[in-house]
């Protein structure tokens, strides 16, 4: 165990951020996973991820003990566009899960990962290996993969500070007015149902920028910009101004079109290289489906 004394540096801070810079290198989800198995103590005591640190306050910590990497690489046919020492780019399909969960062990794109690449990061944890952000099962498009702790750090601070690009394409209902707009609405847990999310005054701070791509007569293909990144951002925006994506059976119509996931495709992502500072940017085809569906609209 180490112990450690606050000052002026760490006083007001939640203990879960403050950890994040004592520790150096480490993700605040690796700072909430000891606190959640109780490595962390202030004052001898167990505490919560939003106990502000007082000048004073003395913190007992214990690294998290490292665990084997469980799960076997699966050949998933990824196609991997792009590669190097630090990063990959991945174009995931529909139907795929990111990474192991409840009801979800089997065929992830970590599985597909671990066949592929030779190295992943570990920071964050043993069944996210090389994951540094999500899309949904049923939403296609653009990763980006971290090859060791050093890109996993670098693009997660990217993503923090909102410097990377991600643009998608979504098939919505309806026509819009307005060519181009900004969706700014705080979304959190649908305080009626916890499976989903939610524009909710209290929750965190989301913004989404849209572009009209095309119109139809009873759809608009539009761009979204993620300015945040929150769990199901664009979709809850989306449904929330009356323009729920195509094919969603969360957040859209009750009578669903189509059998493929929503019509919400990861098309762009650009970022700088942790390593090399050269900033990267990548482009995707629309999937089969979504361009087949598009081409019967009139």
């Amino acid at each position: 165990m180490t112990k450690l004394s606050i000052d002026t540096t760490y006083a007001k801070k939640r203990v879960d951020k403050a950890l994040t810079e004592i520790l150096k290198g480490k993700s605040r989800s690796y700072a909430l996973r000891m606190i959640e198995e109780g490595k962390i103590l202030v004052n001898g005591k167990p505490v919560k991820a939003s106990y502000l640190l007082k000048d004073g306050d003395e913190i007992t910590y214990e690294l998290l003990a490292d665990k084997p990497l469980d799960l076997n690489g699966k050949n998933l046919n990824l196609d991997i566009v792009y590669e190097d020492e630090d990063v990959a780019i991945v174009n995931k399909p529909k139907g795929m899960v990111v990474h192991p969960g409840a009801g979800n062990q089997e065929d992830t794109l970590v599985h597909g990962l671990l066949y592929e690449l030779d190295d992943l990061a570990t920071i964050n944890g043993v069944v996210r290996p090389g994951i540094v952000h999500r899309i949904d099962k049923d939403t296609t498009g653009l990763l980006m993969i971290a090859k060791n702790d050093l890109a996993a750090l670098g693009l997660a601070e990217q993503l923090k500070n909102h410097s990377c690009k991600r643009r998608y394409q979504a098939l919505v209902y309806g026509s819009f007015v307005e060519n181009k707009g900004k969706i700014n609405a705080p979304i959190a847990r649908d305080p009626e149902d916890r499976k989903k999310m939610a524009v909710v005054k209290t929750g965190k701070q989301a913004i989404t920028h849209f572009t009209v791509i095309k119109r139809y007569k009873e759809f608009t293909l539009i761009e979204c910009e993620l300015e945040t990144g929150r769990t199901h951002q664009i979709r809850v925006h989306l449904s929330y101004i009356g323009h729920p994506i195509v094919g969603d059976k969360v957040y859209g119509r009750r009578k669903v079109i189509g059998d493929q996931g929503q019509f919400l495709h990861a098309k762009c992502i650009g970022f700088e290289h942790p390593r090399t500072k050269k900033w990267l940017e990548f482009d995707s085809e629309l999937p089969t489906y979504f361009q087949e569906f598009l081409n019967t609209l009139d």
